[in-house]
């Protein structure tokens, strides 16, 4: 997915950020930074909603996030006097409000000729309300912990799916998104759902911290967030509960 405003283009998939034909060089965290601030563009987003997302929830003080936010502006022209396109909102947080549009695809690969594939059509909604739940990210140190993240997952369509009041997608199409960066609207528009979870796990000796995030596919928009904290034997009783 590529985001274009002004002469600006943020590559998600290549992780670049380009002005004009020239590549800008950027940090991983202030491009993750700009990356969550455009995808979240239709809410403010805190400091917490940024330090969770970039940081993985670590102590990180207030001059170390302001200079990450210079840089972000920076890179894309603007400044904390301008506030153009990263506007701060005083003991609120932080929005994109730049003109932006969205397009499938890098830019490379158009330039050069070739195809693009082009994106699916969207599904129609069903009757009811419809929900994916997409692959939880494990953010511990261990890759082995991939299990546990796809398991929280499995188990939330699981419990949803006894619900017949709920359409709720079927793990091997929400999974086809594992490991991809992905836009919620585009989700929703190929699942045909009006709702998205979204969530990660992280796991720290004998803890383990669930984070999640229903999301309005229709419009992007928060509709709840919330995380849970306990140890590994709490959630394996609740599992088998």
């Amino acid at each position: 997915m590529r985001y274009l405003f002004e002469n600006y283009a943020l590559d998600t998939d290549r992780r670049e950020l380009h002005r004009g034909a020239d590549v800008v060089t950027i940090a991983p965290q202030v491009f993750d930074l700009l990356d969550y601030l455009i995808r979240n563009r239709e809410r403010v987003v805190s400091k917490d909603d940024l330090i969770n997302a970039i940081w993985d929830g670590r102590v990180v003080s207030d001059a170390a996030l302001t200079t990450r936010l210079n840089i972000a502006r920076s890179s894309i022209g603007d400044s904390g006097e301008e506030q153009r396109l990263i506007k701060t909102l005083p003991r609120k947080g932080f929005r994109f409000v730049g003109e932006l549009r969205e397009a499938q695809g890098p830019a490379a690969a158009a330039s050069a000729g070739s195809p693009i594939e082009p994106p699916k059509p969207a599904l129609a909604l069903p009757d009811k309300p419809s929900i994916a739940i997409l692959p939880f990210a494990n953010l511990s140190s261990d890759p082995e912990q991939e299990y546990f993240a796809d398991g929280m997952a499995e188990d939330i369509i699981t419990g949803l799916s006894r619900s017949k009041s709920l359409f709720v997608i079927a793990r091997n199409s929400s999974f086809t998104y594992k490991g991809k960066a992905v836009d919620i609207k585009q989700v929703g528009r190929e699942l045909g759902v009006r709702y998205v979870l979204e969530g990660s796990v992280r796991n720290s000796g004998n803890r383990v911290r669930i984070t999640g995030q229903l999301v309005d596919a229709a419009t992007g928009t928060h509709i709840w967030a919330d995380r849970y904290d306990s140890t590994l034997e709490d959630i394996s009783i609740c599992r088998i509960a």
